[in-house]
């Protein structure tokens, strides 16, 4: 049965497709309508008494970086192994001299060695929401600020709009949503439309909010106002832009989609990143679990036992077998089942199910912070070209450089394109197309390092991706143990591809295996 909406159900629904959740909001709380929100609580293991049960860790990505800190602290034993020269995953920040472990394409980061002129090619920005990751920072005591995600003196570019030209998301925005506001307006003054479940009041207020929220003069109609911007100096009498052409704004493809992308749960404002780079997260874990942790360890057989799990790996070029009451398993499910190993065949199945997901990023070191003259203090830029984004630093303001994210693509035949070419031409490319939304791009541009995450090596994939299919098929059988096995990491959650996905992949193993060891079956 199809589900019935009421008119005012349909008019927060239309709220929410003129693109902001704050227009949703203001009409929810006109009609009295609030979300709820539910916090979640970190795990907490009971300290361990008498023999420590040993945990095998594979992979010192964040989720494994959070168990191992979760477990040491409780008293267990603890080994994690690491085939990557680093510890960290996919959360990496790259400065002077880095190595970008890209299979076919290694290269060496040229930014200055100043501190900040560093990139983060996987994660950059933690959501508000993401509580986890929060609840790590604030216990380890990384320090934070704020992270821009939308800034309206940024731009949308579209070939296909006001001849190529960028335009400012504030005034993009504000003209788009004046005009469907006037549109909404029109419609309440249609006999019929909306009397049968409207008493007056209600179309009274909801008038008057889509006043407000188009930003509509007396007589109803849009002429532009304080939101798109001044067009005479400070020192002259006020005089505000008209609007901007309806027909062009919806030939735009960034109203379709990028308009709205600050709204979403996990991507709107207030985001917040760490000083000095995002892998100061993990370099705050490895105070703590350092000594745990060993690099350059390549598992390449994993055995199931009656007392726990057998894992060889080769290290140094030496083969090392180890023993464990536990194995708590990060590595990429693309990847682990492609290892030797005796699982259950349909576990075995199940890692077969979810693809890998593919996505790239491009760093632009530039010899002056030019988007600044032109009053753009962090945020995004938005292009319909295969660059599709570009970021502005929110730190290292005022000074001589600064580092941009020059590109940020994640369609998987846009990113096989840029896969395919040399370093060389990725940072070629992201300048001629960067020179469309700002003038003079090139003669900004330094030097520049690409991450393309499904060629790094030990990783070859950005997060696993899950089809509805697929994940009937699948996903709750790799949610649960193969003996003494888990499966961790963001490809365990829902969250593919942000680190609280991998926080709470790793809480959820280890109540398991609490539950387990309290029962006496793990000892």
């Amino acid at each position: 049965m199809e589900r019935e909406f009421s008119r005012r159900q349909c008019l927060l629904l239309l709220a929410g497709a003129m693109g902001t959740a704050s227009g949703v909001m203001h009409a929810a709380r006109a009609f009295g309508v609030s979300p709820e929100v539910t916090p979640h609580a970190p795990i907490h293991l009971q300290p361990i008494s008498g023999r420590a049960p040993h945990v095998l860790i594979l992979g010192a990505g964040i989720s494994g970086l959070v168990a191992a800190y979760e477990l040491k602290r409780a008293g267990y034993r603890c080994t994690v192994l690491e085939a990557s020269h680093r510890a960290g995953g996919r959360n990496l920040t790259l400065r002077h001299g880095d190595r970008i472990d890209e299979l076919g394409s290694e290269q060496i980061c040229q930014f200055d060695n100043q501190p900040n002129l560093y990139f983060n090619p996987g994660p950059a920005r933690i959501p508000a929401e993401h509580t986890g990751v929060m609840h790590y920072c604030r216990e380890l005591q990384v320090p934070l600020q704020f992270f821009c995600n939308y800034n309206r003196n940024c731009y949308a570019q579209d070939d296909k709009a006001f001849n190529g030209k960028p335009i400012r998301l504030g005034e993009f925005h504000a003209s788009l949503r004046g005009f469907m506001a006037e549109l909404m307006n029109k419609s309440l003054l249609s006999p019929g439309q909306l009397d049968a479940p409207f008493d007056e009041i209600d179309k009274e207020r909801l008038r008057a909010f889509l006043h407000a929220y188009g930003e509509l003069q007396e007589d109803g109609k849009y002429r532009g106002g304080e939101r798109t911007g001044l067009s005479t100096s400070i020192l002259e009498l006020p005089k505000f832009k008209g609007p901007l052409d309806f027909k062009s704004l919806l030939a735009s493809e960034y109203c379709f989609g990028a308009m709205h992308f600050a709204e979403i749960e996990d991507q709107g404002p207030a985001m917040m990143t760490p000083v000095g780079g995002m892998d100061r997260i993990v370099t705050h874990f490895l105070q703590h679990v350092g000594s745990d942790v060993s690099l350059g360890a390549i598992v390449n057989r994993i055995q199931l036992t009656d007392a726990g799990v057998r894992v060889t790996y080769r290290q140094n070029n030496q083969s090392h077998t180890i023993n464990a009451d536990v194995c708590l398993n990060c590595i990429p499910t693309h990847l682990v089942h492609a290892i030797e190993n005796n699982f259950p065949a349909d576990y075995a199945h199940a890692l077969t199910l979810p693809e890998r997901g593919k996505l790239v990023k491009i760093g632009l070191q530039a010899r002056e912070r030019f988007w600044e003259k032109d009053k753009i203090y962090g945020g995004i830029s938005w292009t319909n070209q295969d660059i599709t984004q570009i970021w502005y630093p929110e730190h290292g303001t005022f000074m001589a450089k600064g580092v941009l994210l020059g590109a940020y693509s994640w369609v998987p035949e846009i990113v096989d394109r840029i896969a395919a070419m040399s370093p060389s031409a990725r940072i070629e490319l992201a300048i001629q197309q960067g020179e469309r939304l700002h003038a003079n791009y090139r003669q900004h541009i330094e030097t520049g390092v690409s991450v393309c995450w499904h060629r790094m090596n030990h990783l070859l994939g950005c997060g696993s991706i899950w089809t509805e299919e697929t994940y009937n098929q699948g996903y709750k059988r790799l949610q649960a143990p193969a003996g003494r096995h888990y499966m961790m990491g963001d490809q365990m959650a829902t969250l593919i591809g942000w680190q609280e996905g991998a926080v709470r992949s790793a809480w959820h193993a280890l109540a398991h295996v609490q539950e387990r060891v309290l029962q006496g079956e793990i000892a």
